[in-house]
């Protein structure tokens, strides 16, 4: 399927809604996920005026419309030269390969565009989807965190993914 990445546009806060207010998406995001218009709106005003020094975000853009986001937070400290990958793919969208192209093409445009040599992931254990995404990518598991995660009153593991420059 053909999909492009490309820069958030202010007016893109509709389609994120559409197709991340789902519990299947935001079972496997952390807490900060946005969950409402609103919060969607301010996110997508974040990732649009976003100068891209320490974060690059792009929309996932299918048959036109926002299908889902990727992005590259930048860290700091002794953690100078990684960046963490997040990112979530409206369900109609998924088991199709967008994903897994989506970040081998970010990753790629990342170790170009800025000084890292490490690009993280990490998925929640039983994501089997995003781990999928991540190793067809070229990610390496690095390792299981057992009880990392708490959410919603419950812990789960979390996977630690790789990919090295």
């Amino acid at each position: 399927m053909n999909f492009e990445l490309r820069k958030w546009k202010k007016t893109d806060a509709e389609s994120f809604f559409k197709y991340s207010n789902n519990t299947k998406i935001a079972k496997n995001m952390r807490d900060s996920f946005p969950s409402t218009l609103d919060d969607c709106r301010k996110t997508v005003e974040s990732f649009s005026c976003n100068d891209e020094t320490q974060q690059c975000c792009r929309a996932i853009i299918v048959n036109g419309e926002v299908a889902g986001s990727i992005a590259l937070f930048l860290k700091n400290d002794v953690y100078c030269k990684s960046a963490e990958i997040a990112y979530w793919l409206g369900e109609p969208f998924w088991g199709r390969g967008i994903m897994s192209e989506a970040i081998k093409q970010l990753c790629w445009a990342a170790f170009e565009q800025y000084d890292i040599v490490r690009i993280f992931a990490e998925p929640y254990a039983q994501n089997i989807g995003s781990r999928k995404a991540l190793e067809k990518a070229g990610f390496v598991l690095e390792g299981i965190m057992k009880k990392g995660v708490y959410k919603n009153g419950n812990f789960f593991d979390y996977c630690m993914y790789a990919l090295v420059k």
